[in-house]
């Protein structure tokens, strides 16, 4: 019975919600719809320090004879 009274109470908040949303951008000014454009903020530029990175190659890993390979289980 709870269930049946939230699923209701859940959907008409969110049509409520979506109702005031829509209206208040419909009623909401917006500059560039007007035809107003705002100066952008100037961009801040900063240059680090160029890196060198230097590594060893790894050697390359050998299988252990030993060991029971995919091919090898049954």
């Amino acid at each position: 019975m709870i269930d049946h009274i939230f699923g209701a109470l859940l959907t008409f908040c969110l049509l409520a919600g979506g109702t005031a949303a829509i209206g208040s951008a419909m009623l909401g000014h917006d500059p560039q719809a007007a035809g107003i454009r705002q100066a952008a903020p100037p961009l801040r530029v900063v240059r680090l320090p160029a890196v060198e990175v230097r590594v060893q190659r790894a050697a390359v890993a050998q299988t252990d004879s030993a060991a029971p390979s995919a091919r090898n289980l049954q």
